[in-house]
């Protein structure tokens, strides 16, 4: 049996396929942990979330923010932008199947190997937040996400505000900074306080800003953390940080990693990719 960690497929299924195909991937044997973004920008989005459904719990995705898109452009909650590949999905007769399979996935994700404990999430962690603390606030999300008040909460999602975790945040505020913070972080001042418009590399870091995973006194710093997003930051393979967003998308690598019998076992697999979008289009 093997476990494996995978960036960003967004809507790239042949790559996907490809991926699998080298790994060789047994779904009766194998388990896959999918980084978010699986969807938009690639022209397969449909065929992506078919084959995770196929597969059962041998691919085990979690959110991020363009697999969030795609359930508020579903309900309306949000319009299609340019760069938006989500007609596969939205316009096919099982749509209501991969919405709500969709929706039923979470923001983060733990996996035990031996003693250690890995966390998984698609953007990052608020200095601010342990591990218990990130997979208990993905949890508030995941109730709303799958019960009825799910349509409201979409309308709600969007915004940059609040940009810093509170523990007394309440109602639509605390659930979009806990939203933003586990799809969308990159930088972050010291004292937690999330940017949202900067993309650059992680040593291009604009003033007064530190990536996330640099935060001196981060609450999560003796946690290993697997996550995508940030394609500009590339593999970051280091003891503590698992970062797997290598550009699929833009023409650069689907990237997995595989898991051996502790965290620190670690063997990269990749294959090229066509690109789908260009950065600035």
């Amino acid at each position: 049996m093997a476990i494996y960690c995978i960036g960003d497929l967004q809507g790239c299924d042949s790559a996907f396929a490809q991926l699998l195909t080298h790994i060789d991937f047994s779904p009766s044997r194998d388990t896959l942990y999918l980084l978010g973004d699986l969807v938009n920008r690639g022209p397969e989005s449909a065929g992506v979330l078919r084959r995770c459904m196929q597969a059962g719990d041998s691919m085990r995705a979690l959110l991020g923010n363009h697999d969030l898109h795609l359930l508020a452009a579903a309900h309306g909650a949000r319009h299609a932008s340019r760069r938006d590949t989500l007609a596969s999905v939205l316009d096919a007769p099982d749509r209501n199947a991969m919405i709500d399979w969709v929706r039923e996935q979470p923001l983060a994700r733990e996996l035990r190997v031996g003693s250690d404990r890995l966390l998984m999430v698609h953007a990052g962690v608020v200095p601010q937040w342990t591990m218990d603390d990130t997979l208990a606030y993905a949890k508030e999300v995941q109730q709303i996400l799958r019960g009825p008040d799910m349509p409201a909460f979409l309308f709600q999602m969007y915004g940059n505000l609040p940009d810093q975790w509170q523990g007394d945040l309440a109602g639509t505020d605390r659930l979009r900074c806990i939203v933003n913070t586990m799809t969308r972080i990159r930088f972050c001042t010291p004292e937690g306080r999330m940017d949202f418009e900067s993309a650059e590399s992680a040593d291009a870091a604009p003033e007064g800003l530190l990536p996330w995973f640099d935060v001196p006194g981060r609450k999560t710093a003796g946690v290993t953390i697997a996550f995508g997003h940030w394609s500009t930051l590339g593999l970051m393979n280091r003891p503590d940080l698992l970062g797997l967003d290598t550009g699929c998308v833009w023409g650069g690598c689907l990237s997995a990693m595989r898991i051996g019998a502790t965290l620190s076992e670690r063997t990269l697999f990749d294959v090229q990719c066509e690109q789908s979008q260009r950065p600035g289009n």
